[in-house]
């Protein structure tokens, strides 16, 4: 497939050229035809939104390979029973960080959670379901949030089914919680781990901090402890 002289320029400006060649191989592919907005830049990674042939959308999240803390994600995946052979090799863990996250992702829509459904994964690129309309991403929730208490109960709902299957996120705050029309999306889920996982219980008390904290400072009657009861809390 040849590639139009303007998309390299393009792409030759805002990634690297090992992402450059995936992205031109997902597109003869036939995963999406180009990229067309941003939806997030991270520290970790950027997400963007890409057209497919049909019209729809697909969102496509890079992994950096330059400029991201893989000694963190090395911290947190020697820890975790599925990756405890990994060596220390920056793009060895960057990839196996973007692996983690879809095979999370798979997980939590196995237990009834909502998230982005993932489609593909190569390397440091994973594509997934798009959450929005007309090419615009749902908003965090944060930004724009009318039943704060109806939201508020359906994730409790999300936590609890984590809690009994021994997940936990292990980064969730109202900026890794899309708001779809009312329902939360829980997205950025490289980091969730199961009870094997000796950061597990850390990783849980973080996120019920994270999440009453919100909450508390958007008119729900919820702190640390009331939270935990609500949930079940076993650990």
């Amino acid at each position: 497939m040849a590639i139009p002289r303007e998309k390299f320029k393009t792409y030759n400006n805002v990634f690297d050229n090992f992402t450059n060649r995936l992205l031109f191989k997902l597109e003869a592919a036939g995963y999406f035809e180009r990229i067309v907005s941003t939806i997030a830049i991270g520290k970790e990674a950027n997400v963007f939104c890409a057209i497919k042939k049909d019209g729809t959308y697909v969102a496509v999240k890079i992994y950096r390979l330059e400029v991201c803390d893989f000694n963190k994600m090395y911290y947190y995946l020697s820890s975790d029973p599925r990756y405890l052979n990994i060596k220390r090799r920056k793009r060895e863990i960057i990839f196996t960080w973007a692996q983690r996250e879809y095979k999370n992702l798979l997980k939590f829509r196995a237990i009834g959670i909502r998230v982005p459904t993932p489609i593909y994964i190569t390397n440091n690129v994973l594509l997934l379901e798009f959450i929005g309309d007309n090419g615009f991403a749902s908003r965090q929730v944060r930004n724009d949030l009318t039943n704060m208490h109806e939201f508020f109960n359906k994730l409790v709902d999300y936590l609890k089914l984590l809690n009994n299957n021994n997940l936990v996120h292990g980064d969730l705050s109202e900026f890794n919680i899309l708001n779809n029309n009312g329902d939360p999306v829980v997205i950025d889920c490289s980091q969730s781990t199961s009870l094997k996982d000796s950061f597990y219980n850390e990783l849980w008390e973080r996120d019920i901090k994270n999440i009453s904290r919100f909450f508390s400072k958007n008119g729900i009657d919820v702190d640390i402890e009331k939270l935990k009861q609500l949930i079940e809390y076993k650990n």
